[in-house]
């Protein structure tokens, strides 16, 4: 199976006060393609640090970072965001959707940036699998936090991302949404044939994915494959 992505020794050091802050400290690990994994660990263990690293977000300070082939250290801000547009998905904790857009125009912006052409369909027919197709006209501030984040899963896989990066997907939702919104995610995924990468403190979630890998002080002080797994 092909690896859509690999970091090796791979560590972040922030500069706080006088003094070195390390948050990773020489990570490495491979994902391959189309596969499910999940990053657990306590608050302050470098998890959603490591997350941006993988998506190109952030820099390590040491190490190398490969996502789709395309070593991402020493690329420029716009080959970065180059790269992420073109490869990559994102669904936040908070949402992150644009407040000025109705639902309909925030599934359709990651395909606009790419400058494609008759996007409409696409964006309605997304927003139909997440059960929002009578909603596509309201803006954020008229969604419940659930709607929101159905909306950014339509978004996320707007642009057919090989790779996926959920940060606490359902860290803002309470326990009914949040299982409607799992289910949506690993439905659209499956699918899709999207590689996922996720950041939870929620382990019934960790455990839908086929692989766990634990942080501990900026190390990784586990790897379990769990096997595949069902989302329903």
């Amino acid at each position: 199976m092909n690896t859509i992505l690999s970091l090796q020794q791979v560590s972040k050091t922030y500069r706080s006060g006088n003094r070195d802050l390390t948050v990773l400290d020489h990570v490495s690990f491979d994902v391959p393609a189309g596969s499910t994994m999940a990053i657990v660990g306590p608050s302050g263990s470098g998890k959603t640090t490591l997350l941006g690293l993988c998506a190109g977000l952030d820099r390590a300070t040491s190490g190398s970072v490969h996502l789709h082939d395309t070593r991402l250290d020493g690329l420029s801000e716009d080959q970065l965001a180059a790269v992420r547009n073109r490869y990559v998905g994102f669904i936040f904790q908070n949402f992150q959707l644009l407040p000025t857009l109705t639902a309909l125009e925030n599934v359709m912006v990651p395909l606009e940036l790419r400058g494609e052409k008759n996007i409409r369909p696409r964006a309605l027919d997304l927003l139909d699998k997440v059960g929002l197709a009578d909603r596509s006209h309201h803006y954020p501030t008229q969604l419940s936090g659930g709607e929101q984040q159905r909306v950014s899963l339509a978004r996320a896989f707007s642009n057919q991302p090989q790779i996926l990066f959920a940060d606490e997907p359902t860290g803002n939702l309470d326990a009914e949404t949040s299982e409607k919104v799992v289910h949506l995610l690993f439905d659209l995924n499956r699918d899709a044939g999207t590689t996922l990468v996720l950041v939870t403190h929620d382990l019934d979630l960790a455990a839908k994915t086929q692989r766990i890998i634990r942080i501990k002080g900026g190390r990784i002080s586990s790897d379990e494959r769990v096997g595949m797994q069902d989302s329903n």
